[in-house]
């Protein structure tokens, strides 16, 4: 069952492309990762998706509304976890979710079975009646993703959930996200990390400057774009284009930033080894299995850690 559907959908701001005419489809009890840089466009759409921002043109229908005539019905069957932790520092961690529960009129009781619920499924349950100020960063992290379940969402959206996260914390949460897809629910998750991406993401757009440049199952990018293995190549100053010629046959395609060389192996990379030992215009070489970086880099010719400012000034 299809859940979210894009046809052409545009965002402008004064007149930029923030979103330039893509089309998606998301089903039920899938995550469907978005990923791109910084400026991509990313939050842009999550924000179109749970109806913060009006979209420009084309046609966004969520649960099988327009976001456009019932934005109020929508919002109330979405959880939403943005970028930056937002939670009550001054409240209890239990209270945090109280409240926020109160805003969709879930009686008392209803909501402290909620919150117990939650508490114990995000491993909280022992710092349920400290101050949010107290716990950890990976705690508060935990705490809004919670939050944004207190009401039974049927579509979860979590725009970077571990951006400045320690890596066991990124871990831990990444383990409650699956388990939480087990159970059936559709996440909608936008990251810039790859292995988030990998480990998470069912499908996967890859986004930049507001367009999608590929879309499918990570393993089945990654295979079609690169090929099993990426070779990286140190070599000397003015040899690349020697050394290209040579292996020609054998790549799938490369990208060169400065005096490395990412050659994308199309099939037998020992063979590919062989040829570059034996040219002479290597200085170091290894091998390696290929990555959804690499399919953004030859995507674009740059990584995902590249951001653009516009001159619009707007964080997209």
């Amino acid at each position: 069952m299809i859940v979210v559907e894009a046809q052409s959908l545009q965002k402008n701001y004064n007149g930029f492309p923030a979103v330039a005419g893509i089309d998606f489809k998301i089903h039920r009890g899938e995550c469907f990762g978005i990923l791109g840089p910084n400026g991509a466009g990313k939050t842009t759409v999550v924000a179109m998706i749970y109806c913060f921002l009006p979209i420009s043109g084309g046609k966004l229908t969520v649960l099988g509304k327009d976001v456009t005539l019932e934005p109020r019905s929508i919002k109330t069957k979405l959880g939403v976890v943005p970028q930056e932790n937002n939670l009550d520092l001054e409240l209890t961690v239990r209270e945090n979710l109280l409240v926020y529960a109160g805003y969709y009129g879930i009686c008392r009781s209803e909501a402290q079975k909620r919150a117990k619920e939650l508490l114990h499924f995000f491993g909280l349950s022992t710092k349920a009646d400290q101050e949010v100020e107290q716990i950890s960063g990976g705690m508060k992290r935990r705490l809004t993703i919670a939050r944004g379940l207190i009401h039974t969402p049927e579509i979860l959206i979590l725009d970077e959930p571990t951006t400045g996260l320690d890596p066991q914390s990124r871990r831990l949460i990444w383990e409650h996200l699956r388990k939480l897809k087990k159970r059936g629910l559709t996440l909608i998750l936008t990251t810039h990390y790859l292995e988030e991406a990998s480990q998470l993401g069912d499908e996967l757009i890859i986004m930049d400057k507001g367009k999608i440049l590929e879309e499918g199952k990570p393993l089945e990018l990654i295979k079609k774009q690169v090929g099993a293995k990426v070779v990286e190549v140190e070599i000397s100053p003015g040899q690349s284009h020697a050394l290209l010629g040579t292996l020609e046959n054998l790549i799938s395609g490369y990208q060169i930033a400065g005096n490395t060389i990412y050659l994308f192996v199309a099939e037998d990379e020992n063979a590919a080894v062989e040829l570059i030992n034996s040219s002479g215009y290597v200085q170091t070489y290894r091998v390696r299995p290929s990555n959804l970086e690499d399919v953004f880099l030859k995507l674009t010719g740059r990584g995902l850690d590249y951001a653009e400012t516009e001159e619009t000034g707007f964080i997209l």
